[in-house]
């Protein structure tokens, strides 16, 4: 009877609820993943960031539900070229020593189509934080799928007044993701 009853306990602690087996569970692999910007200037300005992680979960399969966080070293942006990288990671733009990070953390997921989204949040660089919306599109298959989108944004917001030498910079910045995702579990998103 003891013996009865201790499984009794380990089964009903120990097993899965129907609720967690149904919330998908996702990862982002970098490695097939890009994180890119483009600013507009007299000579084209656009790079990408080399080390980043971010992360996608679900509170149930509902795609409404879901939170993305990015979270980028500032100090891996790469441009090509060197005096253009030192110029970004310097106090006038990114001040990776004082603000290594550049996060978003998202607030809203919204399906504004069959396969779009706006996903609004909190973007932080140089320690300050502004409301900004990331247009996605996502492209699901069997295990996964891939997203892909942009936000726009002022880099003056963020008190990035600098520039680079010799070269007249706008004002608009553009950020491109591409993400793949692999879901390791539970159900399928609806979309």
């Amino acid at each position: 009877m003891r013996k009865a009853l201790l499984c009794l306990i380990a089964f009903v602690l120990l097993a899965p609820s129907g609720h967690a087996q149904g919330v998908p569970v996702f990862t982002i692999t970098p490695v097939q993943s890009t994180i890119k910007f483009y600013v507009k200037s007299s000579v084209d300005l656009t790079g990408i960031f080399d080390k980043w992680d971010a992360t996608l979960t679900f509170t149930s399969p509902d795609v409404t539900t879901g939170g993305l966080d990015i979270k980028i070293s500032a100090a891996s942006v790469d441009t090509g070229s060197g005096m253009k990288d030192g110029t970004l990671k310097s106090d006038q733009s990114f001040d990776v020593k004082n603000h290594p990070d550049i996060t978003f953390r998202s607030t809203k997921i919204s399906q504004t189509g069959p396969a779009t989204f706006e996903v609004a949040g909190n973007l932080t660089i140089r320690g300050v934080s502004k409301r900004q919306t990331l247009v996605l599109k996502a492209t699901p298959d069997g295990s996964g799928g891939e997203v892909k989108g942009t936000m726009t944004f002022d880099r003056k917001d963020f008190g990035m007044n600098g520039g680079v030498p010799l070269v007249k910079i706008a004002d608009s910045v553009a950020v491109i993701v591409n993400l793949k995702a692999k879901r390791l579990s539970g159900a399928p998103l609806r979309m």
